[in-house]
């Protein structure tokens, strides 16, 4: 059973939940420290909602089974494609070592795992209305590069929920009242979408030539790997301008040195990832996609909690 589940989660790369979940978190800590009346949003002193750890725990658990149901229902439609390319020949799914009941159970469980998570929010009913269209676009993503060569936004739309999804499961009872109140999660959200989209574009780069004969969609194979990187490096500074807008519309937040530190930080690690993955030369795009990525998401949010308890 535990070797059967590590497979499983190797399947989906649980590692790369990290990506994500640094942003959602970093919307619940906003959200949290955001006045509970929008009105008083110029008030530094005026009453928060607070922390609840039932939305730290429903956080948590609907990233996780939200991310996981995408991931494997993304493997489960895409094995045949998997099954001819070189680079993702040897997934589990291909190779044999799972069976296609198995990562249809896993999918049914993270996605009813997903739904169920979500009523740790109530009385907010707006978790539970909005369970299954978030499902539902996270899915749609794993067929978007059989259509259209924006199926990388749509992965950066997916990932863009985290965190409009979380500041929604804290403070959705104010949208009917105030629905402007959910504009710093929409920014935030934006930055996630511009710079997953950048640096999946990155990734998509080592398939340029078998999307073109697979008859795939995506930006590389439409445009060439060189074009490819000059967009996803185009995205990659309109994250940094949405980033740099972020304060002005979080009167906690403020315009200090520190966060204006962090998206510095963030702006040379963007260049240096775009500096190591070259047309020419694609042999560390791996380091670019997992490590130089993480350490963006996690240092925002470490950034962010600094900014705002200091």
């Amino acid at each position: 059973m535990l070797a059967r589940l590590r497979t499983l989660l190797e399947m989906i790369r649980f590692s790369h939940t990290l990506f994500a979940l640094p942003f959602a978190l970093l919307a619940a800590i906003m959200a949290w420290t955001a006045p509970a009346n929008p009105r008083a949003a110029a008030n530094l002193a005026a009453e928060t909602i607070g922390f609840r750890w039932v939305e730290f725990i429903g956080i948590l658990l609907c990233m996780v089974f939200a991310r996981s149901a995408a991931m494997a229902f993304n493997r489960l439609t895409d094995r045949h494609i998997d099954a001819g390319n070189p680079r993702t020949a040897k997934r589990h799914l291909v190779t044999g070592q799972l069976s296609l009941g198995a990562v249809r159970w896993f999918t049914i469980a993270n996605v009813v795992g997903f739904v169920a998570s979500t009523l740790l929010f109530l009385p907010n009913r707006w978790p539970i209305t909005l369970s299954l269209p978030v499902l539902a676009v996270l899915m749609i993503y794993s067929y978007t590069k059989r259509f259209t060569s924006l199926a990388h936004f749509w992965l950066g739309l997916s990932l863009m929920l985290a965190p409009v999804c979380a500041w929604i499961a804290i403070r959705g009872e104010l949208l009917l009242s105030a629905p402007a109140d959910l504009m710093p999660a929409i920014v935030i959200g934006a930055a996630v979408l511009t710079w997953v989209a950048g640096f999946d574009i990155i990734y998509a780069c080592q398939d340029a030539d078998f999307d073109r004969d697979a008859k795939l969609r995506s930006v590389p194979a439409k445009f060439g790997i060189g074009r490819a990187l000059k967009i996803a490096a185009f995205c990659h500074a309109a994250m940094i301008v949405l980033l740099g807008a972020f304060p002005f519309l979080c009167p906690q937040l403020g315009l200090s040195w520190v966060y204006g530190a962090g998206v510095a930080a963030v702006a040379l690690l963007l260049l240096y990832e775009h500096a190591i993955v070259r047309p020419d030369d694609l042999q560390r795009v791996n380091t670019a996609f997992f490590h130089v990525n993480v350490i963006v998401s996690v240092g925002l949010l470490i950034v962010v909690t600094i900014d705002l308890f200091t």
